[in-house]
């Protein structure tokens, strides 16, 4: 038996934990993990305490759920309630994060991006390329950096 890459062992975690999400539209997870070790876990769902959308019904407007925080915008959210640095760190997600959990995952610190599914958002990819965030795409356990070079401002 074939011990999994420790990118693969924490892409397996991300989707454990996106069996928690409470948004029936998309079930998404998130792991920030630094060193090897996890700092924080994240998942789709409302704010703590509230109602979930499996409970109340999503919240739509212009086609996005605005009831549910995204999985990464709640792992960095954990991490900084329990006093956690994200810095340097790796967030490993199972869908390619939007523009908003891009400037998230930016002004904490965290310096690569592992993701598998695709999300129609280019301006995420500019917003990393512009800031030197790494971005892998991992796919049947392999993990590939994403060419940020399209996506870099023009100066």
């Amino acid at each position: 038996m074939s011990r999994p890459s420790w990118d693969e062992y924490f892409m397996q975690v991300a989707f454990v934990v996106a069996t928690r999400a409470t948004c029936p539209r998309r079930s998404v997870g998130a792991v920030i993990v630094l060193d090897k070790r996890i700092l924080a876990t994240g998942y789709n769902g409302a704010p703590r305490g509230l109602a979930h959308c499996t409970e109340v019904g999503c919240h739509l407007v212009a086609g996005h759920c605005i009831r549910a925080l995204h999985a990464e915008q709640n792992a960095i959210l954990q991490a900084a309630m329990n006093g956690v640095s994200t810095r340097g760190a790796t967030v490993y997600v199972t869908c390619q994060p939007c523009n908003h959990c891009a400037k998230m995952i930016i002004n904490a610190g965290i310096q690569r991006v592992v993701f598998e599914g695709d999300y129609p958002d280019e301006f995420a990819l500019e917003l990393f390329a512009e800031a030197g965030v790494q971005l892998c795409r991992y796919k049947a356990g392999v993990v590939t950096e994403v060419d940020l070079a399209p996506f870099r401002p023009k100066r």
